[in-house]
């Protein structure tokens, strides 16, 4: 499920322009030498990257837990119709919701800390900014971590939103290099591919969700790793080595 990660940071690099490249535009630094210049652009879109798996940890962990609590595919249904809720629900009423957690302030405090790094061309500030830029609020973010919930294990939600900060950093990177390349009517209609996309890959994690036992797609819980053994099979009483039958202890 990793490849989803990275196909939909790819698809949805196009939101990310229309939301964030005036802000990749009008990043510090455009003085200095090229060279500068051009490594400033990359840390900064490396910084996004890292906060990306860093969230990835962190609700990969959430994940874990409710996998040890038994949850295991049914996590997969409950990412896909996170992804569902997201996708219906507009992102004003998003940030509606945030201001509503208490988490307004917390937001400031970011935008503050963002301003004051624009400030400063130096490049440890852009990698610092790019960090900052992945904490704002997103919904396309949002639908990737609520992907990232059904992937197994603390690093197994770290790599996936890794590879969909990947996926978008092409097309962010060139933007933030040499200003828009698509005309403002071309971005809007690729902009509808993201829902789309967000879509089927909310249909894909409801399929494997469901255990309807069609290989890799959706396999049967007993037909994991560590799941008990089917009814009415018994398990070998022992193991016969390459060389004869095991020693008895």
């Amino acid at each position: 499920m990793l490849w989803a990660g990275f196909l939909f940071g790819l698809v949805g690099s196009l939101h990310c322009v229309g939301m964030c490249g005036a802000l990749a535009v009008a990043l510090p630094g455009t003085d200095g030498p090229r060279r500068r210049y051009v490594a400033g652009r990359v840390l900064y879109n490396l910084g996004r990257l890292t906060t990306y798996a860093l969230l990835g940890a962190a609700v990969g962990a959430v994940g874990q837990g409710l996998r040890l609590a038994g949850w295991q595919q049914g996590l997969s249904v409950l990412s896909g119709a996170l992804v569902l809720a997201l996708v219906a629900v507009p992102e004003a009423w998003q940030a509606r919701a945030a201001a509503a957690l208490g988490l307004g302030a917390v937001l400031g405090r970011v935008k503050a800390r963002l301003g004051y790094f624009y400030q400063r061309p130096a490049l440890g500030s852009l990698y610092a900014a790019g960090m900052l830029n992945g904490l704002l609020p997103c919904g396309l973010v949002y639908v990737a971590l609520a992907g990232a919930l059904s992937v197994p294990g603390v690093a197994g939600g770290a790599a996936y939103m890794a590879l969909f900060g990947l996926g978008t950093q092409p097309l962010m990177l060139l933007v933030a290099l040499g200003g828009p390349l698509l005309p403002w009517h071309w971005r809007g209609r690729l902009r509808r591919a993201v829902p789309a996309l967000a879509l089927g890959l909310a249909a894909l994690f409801i399929v494997r969700g469901l255990g309807l036992g069609i290989p890799y797609l959706s396999p049967r819980l007993s037909a994991t790793v560590g799941a008990p053994a089917a009814p009415g099979r018994q398990q070998p009483a022992s193991v016969t080595w390459c060389h004869g039958p095991a020693p008895q202890p």
